[in-house]
């Protein structure tokens, strides 16, 4: 069971680094780091969780409804309701005496609990539990494969459900009563309409589809706790010799950094060769921040999680690593395109996840 698999790489790790104690913070946004000490996902509030390396794992709690739904999803867990969760996670980090305490993700940690490390012996362990997120396991690597395939089964849906007259938020419901049947618990969708006026993605605004519209997603669907995602473009009829032209390029680029994956490949390795097919193209300003922001990133516990690609980040990529490789931007000539499939690294190269066609995808119109 992948929870057990977890539990046990957790401790094998904490007695590697000699960690006696570890604190992992987690909110409704970002809960991946509890949610792998834990396994428990919060809705509401914020949560702590406090794993001990002969095992023992407590889940303090600062929401009664949120005790509640731990109690009965996480039955092996010591839940303990905590109105006031920083001073009672501080007290029993306190009576943890000389034990080596490690917390993460740092940032993100109360002030409260970061300005006391000298005596409470507490060191920021983000990069240990990023190491346990980034190289996952067999059984993690499977979860993100199983998400893939919802991934491309919702697009076929996004895909047959785009058509002229619809509002954005249409598709986003049809995309969420597909995934919410097959006991998908969250999705993360954005969504882009139009031509060259469209400069990235969003949240749906009511924008009405109409004939030669390009249509651009990612859709992020979460199962058993791990996310994939995938990005595509379609068309609304048939496309233009310019909207050809510049999906060609996207393409070029896409490929190019996946094929660039493998073990020992640094992050900034991947980044490069997607935004040199731009600038061979004579697009480079458009892969700056000025008009976009990452050219993939991991996929897991979170959505949008390390490593990066970027080319400033250069993180050396390890076998069971899970990413998105996407060359999303700005095109001056149609607007925002998107394309990004999931890979797990290997060490010889890389494995595909993703299986909707690399293409401009053409939905027919009357």
């Amino acid at each position: 069971m992948i929870t057990e698999d977890r539990k046990r790489r957790l401790i094998e790790a904490m007695g590697e680094a000699d960690l006696d104690v570890l604190v992992a913070y987690g909110n409704a946004w970002q809960g991946d780091y509890m949610r792998y000490v834990a396994d428990f996902g919060v809705l509401e509030g914020q949560a702590i969780a406090v794993a001990r390396r002969d095992g023992d794992i407590t889940l303090y709690l600062d929401s009664p409804l949120e005790v509640e739904r731990a109690r009965v999803e996480a039955p092996a867990l010591d839940v303990v309701y905590a109105p006031d969760l920083i001073p009672e996670v501080e007290k029993v980090m306190e009576r943890a005496g000389n034990a080596r305490i490690g917390a993460g993700p740092y940032k993100l940690l109360p002030r409260r609990l970061a300005s006391r490390s000298k005596d409470l012996r507490l060191s920021d362990e983000t990069r240990f539990i990023d190491k346990l997120l980034m190289n996952k396991l067999k059984s993690e690597v499977d979860a993100v494969r199983n998400a893939c395939r919802l991934a491309d089964e919702g697009y076929e849906v996004f895909k047959n459900a785009a058509r002229p007259g619809r509002r954005d938020y249409e598709l986003i419901a049809e995309i969420e009563a597909f995934y919410r049947s097959r006991g998908v618990d969250d999705n993360f969708m954005i969504i882009g309409v139009g031509g060259p006026e469209v400069r990235g993605m969003a949240p749906p605004s009511g924008k009405i589809m109409k004939k030669g519209d390009l249509v651009t997603t990612e859709l992020t669907p979460c199962v058993d706790g791990y996310y994939a995602q995938i990005c595509r473009t379609l068309v609304l009829g048939e496309p233009s010799a310019e909207q050809l032209a510049a999906f060609a390029i996207y393409k070029e680029a896409m490929e190019a950094g996946i094929a660039t994956v493998r073990a020992g490949v640094l992050s900034s390795d991947v980044a490069k060769a997607e935004n040199d097919v731009f600038r061979k193209h004579d697009l480079g300003i458009y892969v700056t921040n000025e008009y976009t922001r990452v050219r993939g990133h991991g996929v897991g516990l979170f959505a949008d999680t390390k490593p990066q690609i970027l080319e400033d980040i250069h993180l050396p990529l390890e076998a069971g690593m899970t990413l998105i490789v996407h060359p999303n931007t700005y095109n001056p000539n149609v607007g925002y395109m998107v394309l990004g499939d999931v890979v797990a690294v290997t060490e010889t190269g890389h494995e595909l996840f993703t299986r909707t066609p690399r293409e401009l995808i053409r939905v027919p119109v009357q």
